[in-house]
C-alpha cells in the first residue's frame, strides 16, 4: 500500500482550535480578506504558496480558479503550484518565502523569519498576510484530512491522487 505522503490533522484538538479559531478572530479575518492591506491577486499567490507546500488537491483546483479572477496567468499558477516563485512581483517575494517557510513549519515560522516579515511589510500587512496564511493552511489540512480518511477506509486506493 502506497504511503499517504500529505499533511492532515493528526488530532480532533488540532482541528477542533483551527477551525473556532476565524469565528474568534472575525474582525481580522475581515480586514485580512477585505483587500486592504493583502490584494485579491497577492492573496491567491499566497495562498498557492502555502497549497504547493500542503499538496490539498481540492484547494490547488479551487485558488487556481480564483487566481484566474485575480488576473494571475496560468503560467504563474502552475510554477507557485509547483513551488516557484520566480513570476512574482518583487515586492510579494518576502512574504511568499515566508509563506513557503510558515507552511514548511506547519504553522511554528522561526521567529527571525516572522521579524523579517514583519520589517518587510509592517505590523499589520504582516498580521493580515499571516491571516490568510492561516486561512489557506485550514482548508489544506481539512482537504488532506478527508483524503487521508478516503485513504484509510480504501486500504490505500483512494485518496492520494493529485
Amino acid at each position: 500500500m502506497e504511503q499517504f505522503k500529505r499533511r492532515y490533522y493528526r488530532s480532533l484538538g488540532q482541528m477542533g482550535r483551527d477551525f473556532v479559531w476565524p469565528f474568534q478572530h472575525r474582525a481580522q479575518l475581515r480586514q485580512a480578506m477585505a483587500g486592504d492591506q493583502v490584494s485579491a491577486a497577492f492573496r491567491e499567490r499566497l495562498m498557492l504558496a502555502v497549497t504547493a507546500v500542503n499538496d490539498c488537491r481540492y484547494c490547488s483546483y479551487y485558488h487556481a480558479k480564483e487566481a484566474l479572477k485575480a488576473n494571475l496567468t496560468e503560467t504563474e499558477i502552475q510554477t507557485l503550484l509547483a513551488g516557484t516563485i520566480d513570476d512574482a512581483p518583487a515586492d510579494e517575494i518576502p512574504a511568499l518565502l515566508y509563506a513557503q517557510h510558515w507552511a514548511e513549519h506547519d504553522g511554528q515560522p522561526d521567529p527571525a523569519a516572522r521579524q523579517t516579515l514583519i520589517d518587510s511589510y509592517g505590523p499589520a500587512k504582516a498580521e493580515a498576510i499571516e491571516t490568510v496564511l492561516r486561512m489557506i493552511r485550514t482548508g489544506n489540512l481539512a482537504g488532506n484530512t478527508a483524503d487521508y480518511i478516503l485513504y484509510r477506509l480504501s486500504w490505500g486506493r483512494l485518496g492520494t491522487e493529485p
